[in-house]
């Protein structure tokens, strides 16, 4: 009798959707073991079926938080890279708020799901020299939303541990002031910080919105009438209040519109202590091999409309890329400002062009009614398009062969043989146009050394 196994024919090795749907959600687990085996079972099914990734359509998207920071819609890292998977994305980027906790599991679930990765990592800075205006966050003069991509690993250097341990304190002690303001006015309903908002969070990081669920939580428990409580601290009338609760995205976002931002009664107006400085925010990037990036608004604010001056600025700081979230700066339903808001995207495109600042970009989804991702071939975003392409494939460019050999941007490598920003934007964009993602390129890579030229690299990669 033959007693080996015999090979299992591809109808009996497929999943069911059941068993999918319980992978996927299992991407999602706060335990980082349980989101591993999931995407190690769905990627090793895709390749089994024989199912190709089609990057058919070109998606990008840049600029996503994971559930380290805030997803609106629960995303773990690798939970995102199986999502640019199925949605056919040729590259995707996590950027978390004051973490790097993401960094290492969303590039490895993006070598497993084909897709070209890049991680990186977003704070506000207090900058003294434009304290006295606005710069991208409205109604706060001198904070500003700044950012730091392309990092091949969380593993930060010593030297620069503190810095990053500082970005987590700080946000911590914001998170505290505003619970102990907000617990002051919806007494009995109240939050306490250790037990009821850090398990929402999977490594102790929580943001507004996570404060936000732990109120409509302490409400369900602590009144009778959870629609009647909230009317009356929200200032609508319960019918209305009915209607509001019925849609949890809009709830969540009038619960943090009236009781934390500007106006409310958990608001704290920012102060330059707050906040880290510019300049530690930039040790910290480039001490990981990173790119310090500019946070772009949409041109209105009284430091964006001098935008070239503010970018010049940037640059002197060590600045080398600029990140755009082009929803807000063309999908708005007022046609006069849809039209200054549309006017000013296009000139600090092409201002970016002039400056040598790559774009990054992308749809943040860390807020409801995001778009999962931006179509490229709207008529507002079609003229920017290559722009924004070529900018996705120079951070992925850095990144792959900055993970793979530490010759990033930073690099030694990098300023020797490519001592302008240009060329080195030049060379990064072109080496994320041929090395492919996933194991395909991890091969291509490691047959490159820092003894090969720049153009001996590009060539090799043809």
């Amino acid at each position: 009798m033959n007693t080996r196994a015999q090979p299992m024919r591809k109808e009996e090795s497929q999943m069911t959707a059941k068993e999918i749907a319980r992978l996927e959600s299992e991407l999602n687990s706060f335990d980082p073991t349980t989101r591993s085996a999931a995407l190690d079972a769905l990627t090793s099914q895709a390749r089994q079926e024989g199912i190709p990734h089609n990057t058919e359509t070109g998606a990008v998207n840049m600029h996503c938080h994971s559930f380290f920071s805030f997803n609106a819609f629960g995303h773990s890292p690798s939970s995102l890279a199986w999502l640019g998977r199925q949605h056919g994305f040729a590259m995707m980027g996590i950027v978390d708020f004051d973490v790097l906790d993401g960094v290492d599991e969303f590039l490895t679930a993006c070598e497993l799901s084909s897709i070209g990765g890049s991680a990186g990592i977003e704070t506000r800075v207090f900058v003294p020299e434009y304290a006295s205006q606005e710069i991208n966050s409205p109604g706060e003069p001198g904070v500003c939303y700044h950012m730091g991509i392309g990092f091949s690993s969380g593993k930060v250097p010593v030297n620069v541990a503190p810095i990053l341990a500082d970005l987590g304190s700080r946000a911590a002690e914001r998170n505290q002031r505003i619970l102990s303001r907000v617990n002051a006015y919806l007494a009995p309903v109240t939050v306490d910080y250790k037990r009821d908002v850090l398990p929402l969070t999977p490594a102790g990081h929580p943001t507004e919105r996570h404060l936000v669920a732990a109120y409509i939580q302490s409400a369900m428990r602590s009144t009778a009438e959870p629609v009647t409580f909230w009317a009356g601290k929200l200032g609508t009338s319960p019918e209305e209040m009915a209607d509001i609760m019925a849609d949890d995205p809009r709830f969540q976002n009038l619960i943090r519109s009236r009781l934390m931002k500007r106006g409310g009664v958990g608001y704290v107006q920012p102060q330059s202590g707050m906040f880290p400085s510019l300049e530690d925010f930039h040790e910290l990037i480039i001490a990981c091999g990173a790119l310090p990036c500019a946070a772009w608004l949409d041109g209105t604010t009284a430091t964006e409309q001098n935008g070239e001056d503010w970018l010049e600025f940037l640059i002197g700081k060590g600045v080398a890329a600029l990140n755009i979230v082009p929803d807000r700066n063309w999908n708005i339903p007022d046609p006069e400002m849809k039209r200054i808001k549309i006017r000013n995207l296009y000139r600090v495109v092409e201002l970016a062009r002039e400056l040598d600042l790559p774009l990054n970009v992308g749809t943040e989804m860390n807020s409801f009614g995001q778009k999962l991702v931006d179509d490229f071939a709207t008529a507002e975003l079609a003229p920017v398009h290559k722009a924004f392409v070529d900018g996705a494939h120079f951070v992925y460019g850095h990144t792959a062969i900055q993970r793979a050999l530490g010759l990033g941007f930073q690099s030694e490598w990098a300023q020797d043989h490519l001592p302008t920003r240009r060329q080195r934007n030049e060379f990064y964009t072109r080496l994320g146009y041929r090395i492919p993602p996933g194991s395909e390129g991890i091969s291509q890579l490691r047959r490159f050394s820092a003894d090969m030229s720049p153009d001996e690299m590009i060539s090799q990669g043809d």
